[in-house]
């Protein structure tokens, strides 16, 4: 009796050995960390409002393209996965990643405080600042002359902060794209925006706009990663680092604005 018990007592405590040892592998079959999850799926998803060109947009063949998407393909190249760029609404952005919709935002995002406390950024890809942009007409010389006057900005950015802190009366839309054609139509007074996407708008659909001033304050771009994602944070870094040094980065640069932005 003693001896079927005995027999019994190691016949348990082999199955549930190897159910131990057939669920360690299973865990280490598995995607452990993001990065892991990226290289298993063979693809990066990062995400943009695409209405910001030329830094993200719609082409006409309605694809979406821009500087922020070839930086994010290359970022994708060096990890040997293919690059998955999308587009949502900018208001949107942090909260679709923090809810993992998709591994990273790409999208001109600026690096703050505030947005610290929700995401890690990567080291800084470019650097511009706010600009106030008017009609060629107007007597607006700097932000000190917004105060009362109608400005538009996107909807969610450091902009439409700094357009209420001057005093204006503040609309909001969905991209830059919108509120330029406002100020054609003589609806807004102003327009808040990124200093390069200004020039590039004026200089693209040759509007009768002109930069006002100097900047309002320099921002200085990341991309916005998961905090629960180092590792991707360091492959991201890593990556950025190697194109700035093999002057890949310049190339992709110089082909939307002439100049090395970073």
């Amino acid at each position: 009796m003693i001896i079927k018990k005995f027999n019994v007592l190691i016949l348990v405590t082999l199955i549930l050995l190897a159910a131990t040892g057939c669920s360690a592998a299973k865990s280490n079959s598995e995607p452990t960390t993001t990065l892991d999850r990226i290289k298993a799926d063979g693809k990066l998803t990062y995400a943009m409002s695409g209405q910001y060109p030329p830094f993200n947009f719609y082409n006409e063949q309605n694809q979406l393209t821009g500087f922020d998407v070839e930086i994010g393909q290359e970022i994708a190249k060096r990890m040997d996965v293919k690059p998955a760029p999308i587009a949502t609404e900018w208001d949107g952005l942090i909260a679709g990643l923090t809810t993992s919709k998709f591994d990273m935002i790409l999208g001109s995002m600026a690096i703050t405080d505030e947005r610290l406390q929700k995401v890690d950024f990567s080291s800084p890809y470019y650097r511009s600042g706010a600009q106030v942009i008017v009609p060629t007409d107007s007597n607006i010389s700097s932000g000190a002359d917004l105060k009362g006057k109608t400005v538009g900005v996107v909807l969610g950015t450091t902009f439409e902060t700094k357009a209420r802190e001057l005093g204006a009366t503040v609309k909001t839309y969905k991209g830059d794209p919108d509120a330029f054609n406002d100020m054609v139509n003589g609806r807004l007074d102003a327009v808040i925006s990124d200093k390069i996407v200004g020039l590039s708008a004026i200089n693209k659909n040759h509007y009768a706009f002109k930069l006002a001033g100097n900047l309002l304050y320099e921002e200085k771009m990341g991309i916005a990663i998961r905090k629960d994602s180092p590792k991707l944070l360091e492959a991201v870094n890593n990556a950025l680092g190697k194109m700035m040094e093999d002057g890949t980065y310049q190339q992709i640069s110089e082909k939307y604005f002439k100049a090395d932005i970073r």
